[in-house]
């Protein structure tokens, strides 16, 4: 079974929107409202929804987050050098995690982790 979507609520849909279109290459294939709701498309066909919170900020369960596991220790350092450049990230860098290179950071109240599995 392939999870195949997720919808995720942020503040602000529009900024999130733009910040997964940016540094994860998402597409956005639909927007409802003045960026109430958008739809955006990602590797595999993946669908990634992203609502207005309609009471403020939301607030994620300690821990939750989404990853993304990529091929290489270099994609790894690329993708947080650009986020760093961008100013999303801060000066913690991608290290070894368990069984993965990476690092997590926070975004519109959403944790984010980028990292490689060591084979």
């Amino acid at each position: 079974m392939k999870l195949n979507h997720i919808n995720l609520v942020v503040a602000n849909v529009e900024k999130t929107t733009k910040f997964f279109q940016t540094y994860f290459g998402f597409k956005c294939v639909d927007v409802k409202g003045d960026y109430i709701v958008s739809v955006l498309k990602g590797e595999g066909n993946f669908t990634l929804v992203l609502m207005k919170n309609r009471e403020g900020t939301p607030a994620y369960p300690e821990a939750f987050h989404i990853g993304f596991m990529l091929d290489t220790i270099e994609q790894v350092n690329d993708i947080y050098q650009r986020l760093k450049t961008g100013g999303i990230v801060g000066e913690q860098e991608p290290r070894k995690i368990r069984d993965s290179f990476g690092f997590y950071f926070s975004y519109e109240n959403l944790m984010i982790e980028v990292g490689h599995y060591y084979e």
